[in-house]
């Protein structure tokens, strides 16, 4: 049965000022925030990769009198492509739903918010199964609750664990890997907890603090503490469960970390992890691709309020990113 009913958006006069929706903060949601978004005009076009091997080598020569310098050249690729599918959602209003509704609610904003939220989510967890997952990076190691070996790290919420050392190996393991410095980490909320409680840390930031007051890490301390400019918690939730189900939410992000080198402005010849291309040709969409509408439904004597959303999550460079799996237990 399509929602709200006309006796949902109808209530007694004693509650009429109260209104009370169960939304996530949209800072909760990170991958539009993570790797930098390019603008663009067609929905698929190509776009150029360069071998990092080519700028690393030492190849000048010392010149002899009267001859040529030493000639270098670089490789480009060209193969690799962007395709922006368009995500789409829509919410009818019926007009009696409209004519019974009362004057605290605002039919329209609320179905551009539950779809914004919608569209969020799946941005979200589109996010998470291309950079948030294991056999996408170079580097993938596992947490594993009692004597690591090989790529493997003891988990992060046991007391005798060392985050702090293995993402400082993860750090220079990048750098010898690609010359470049890891600059952003993104964990997941059980691993947020864990790491602010971990006793090495709070015992790092502990003389930081005011006299009398606790030892308190946040994201600020985690950056400076791993050396990094930004670290991002993924808060955001999904449910999984079949309307009339019972509710069932979890976080997104699960319980795994990634580090990696997003480059702070996207251009050419720049590295960077990974790329956000969002078609903003598309009719007058926004700079992160999407557009909101509302038309006619006659057939329906309803107003449709739709949300369009037109991106493509790439992977640019697999060696700047190290990524941690089932990181706690």
């Amino acid at each position: 049965m399509p929602q709200p009913t006309p006796n949902a958006v109808h209530v007694d006069a004693p509650l009429t000022q109260i209104s009370v929706a169960f939304l996530q903060d949209a800072n909760n949601f990170i991958a539009g925030q993570v790797f930098p978004t390019i603008s663009v005009a067609k929905q698929s076009d190509r776009y150029y990769t360069y071998d990092r091997g080519f700028f690393n080598r030492d190849e000048m020569e010392v010149r002899a009198p009267g001859t040529e310098s030493k000639g270098v050249a670089y490789e480009v690729d060209n193969t690799p492509t962007y395709y922006t599918p368009i995500y789409a959602a829509h919410h009818d209003v019926a007009d009696e739903v409209r004519a019974n509704a009362d004057s605290v609610l605002d039919l329209n904003r609320e179905a551009a918010e539950l779809l914004t939220h919608k569209a969020l989510i799946k941005r979200e967890k589109l996010w998470a199964s291309k950079f948030f997952a294991a056999g996408v990076w170079t580097n993938d190691w596992d947490g594993v609750g009692t004597g690591p070996t090989g790529d493997q790290v003891l988990q992060w919420d046991d007391s005798n664990s060392t985050p702090i050392e293995d993402l400082r190996m993860a750090k220079t393991v990048m750098m010898e890997e690609t010359g470049r410095e890891a600059n952003t980490l993104v964990i997941g909320q059980q691993v947020a907890d864990a790491l602010l409680d971990h006793p090495d840390i709070i015992d790092r930031i502990k003389y930081g603090q005011t006299p009398g007051s606790p030892a308190m890490a946040g994201n600020a301390a985690l950056a400076a503490l791993f050396g990094v400019d930004r670290v991002f918690v993924m808060k955001s939730l999904e449910n999984t469960a079949a309307e009339g189900a019972t509710n069932n939410h979890a976080f997104i992000g699960g319980k795994k970390a990634l580090l990696c080198y997003a480059a702070p402005n996207p251009g050419l010849m720049t590295p960077t992890a990974g790329y956000t291309f969002a078609w903003n040709g598309y009719m007058g969409a926004a700079g992160a691709g999407q557009r909101v509408s509302r038309f006619r439904m006659d057939h329906l004597r309803s107003d449709r309020i739709e949300l369009e959303m037109a991106f493509d999550q790439k992977l640019v460079s697999a060696d700047l990113g190290f990524f941690f799996d089932s990181v706690v237990g």
